[in-house]
């Protein structure tokens, strides 16, 4: 099984045990609402918080790449679920099917490939992250969710065997 098929089977038990069977209709075995798109945004923050943007604190500080690659695994669990839940409740496929379909975007092979965000400007990395906020409610298509977030895991230094590792 590949790394994007066993991500999303492995992503789709853990909701199934979490949440309960059927938590695609959007409520957890508790009835409690699920909203993923709140879970990304709000990982997404977090995600921005590392880095140094603020420019009355911390002005000399470094952004924390160890934790901002942390929070951009936190953001691919829910953005997986995201895309499990439109998968199942608008009959668009199988697991198999996105993953042919995640394996056929036009960013995919570069997020294969070692990229070094070290030597990227903060500033530049904190707008990837922001325009996958803006594809999160702006689009509505679940690939270029996918696509966001893909250039959100390159920025942050992740390739497609590290977010399978952490």
């Amino acid at each position: 099984m590949n790394k994007i098929s066993q991500m999303l089977t492995l992503q789709q038990e853990l909701n199934d045990a979490t949440n309960g069977k059927g938590w695609e209709k959007g409520i957890t075995k508790n009835g409690k609402l699920i909203d993923w798109k709140r879970c990304i945004y709000l990982e997404c923050a977090e995600l921005i918080e590392s880095y140094p943007w603020k420019h009355w604190k911390n002005i000399d500080a470094q952004p924390d790449y160890d934790n901002i690659k942390i929070e951009a695994v936190d953001i691919w669990h829910f953005v997986m679920s995201q895309m499990l839940q439109e998968y199942r409740i608008e009959q668009k496929g199988s697991i198999d099917t996105l993953t042919s379909i995640i394996e056929s975007l036009p960013n995919y092979q570069a997020f294969t490939q070692e990229s070094d965000a070290g030597q990227r400007d903060s500033y530049k990395q904190i707008t990837v992250v922001e325009a996958l906020i803006r594809v999160l409610f702006c689009q509505e298509s679940s690939e270029a969710l996918m696509i966001a977030f893909i250039e959100v895991a390159i920025q942050s230094g992740l390739t497609l065997d590290t977010l399978y590792r952490l």
